[in-house]
């Protein structure tokens, strides 16, 4: 196998660990296990099983992020696209294998010399932020800065909230609930169309 064929399948073997049973559950031994390769080939590729994880995160956000915005481009303009993270969520949730948010799942199992992989998820959450921030200026017509921030970040917030609490409680109800609140925060701007 290529290289780079091992140095993905290391990956996409850690990927299905770490979400189904955490970051901490799982042991560079079983990796190694499962991915059927030796402790020196891992260790070629990852340096640790820090730099490991923060591949993984970076993997799963990239996809994620790939997902959403081709997602985002099917619905029509105005309330369609501002509320479609929350139906993409509802898609994510109703897949076989949801977990929650990786992401934050691996954030509550961090201690605080983790500050490498703390620092890659903020980097995520902030890319997040950010889109979320141009679906509004692509779908509200004359909208401020600070309209901006407050409706992109009020999305980011349900979505948040939705995929944490229909994980902790195994319902879609959080998300449904997000989807309702979501046109409340833009109910006073002109939606392009």
């Amino acid at each position: 196998m290529p290289k780079s064929n091992i140095k993905d399948h290391i990956i996409e073997v850690a990927n299905n660990l770490f979400y189904s049973n955490g970051y901490n559950a799982t042991g560079i031994n079983e990796i190694i296990a499962k991915a059927n390769i030796a402790k020196a080939t891992l260790y070629h590729h990852f340096s640790s099983k820090e730099a490991l994880c923060i591949a993984y995160l970076e993997i799963r956000h990239r996809n994620f992020m790939e997902a959403l915005r081709k997602f985002v481009a099917s619905k029509p303009i105005g309330e369609k696209q501002l509320v479609a993270i929350l139906d993409f969520l509802r898609d994510m949730y109703r897949a076989d294998d949801f977990h929650g948010c990786w992401a934050q799942k691996t954030l509550g199992e961090l201690g605080p010399k983790d500050k490498r992989i703390r620092q890659t998820i903020q980097k995520h959450k902030k890319d997040l932020l950010l889109y979320l921030g141009d679906i509004v200026g692509d779908n509200i017509a004359n909208v401020s800065k600070a309209e901006t921030e407050k409706i992109s970040g009020g999305l980011y917030l349900l979505y948040e909230s939705a995929i944490t609490e229909s994980h902790l409680h195994q319902n879609d109800w959080p998300i449904y609930l997000a989807k309702g609140i979501a046109p409340s925060l833009f109910s006073q701007t002109k939606l392009k169309q």
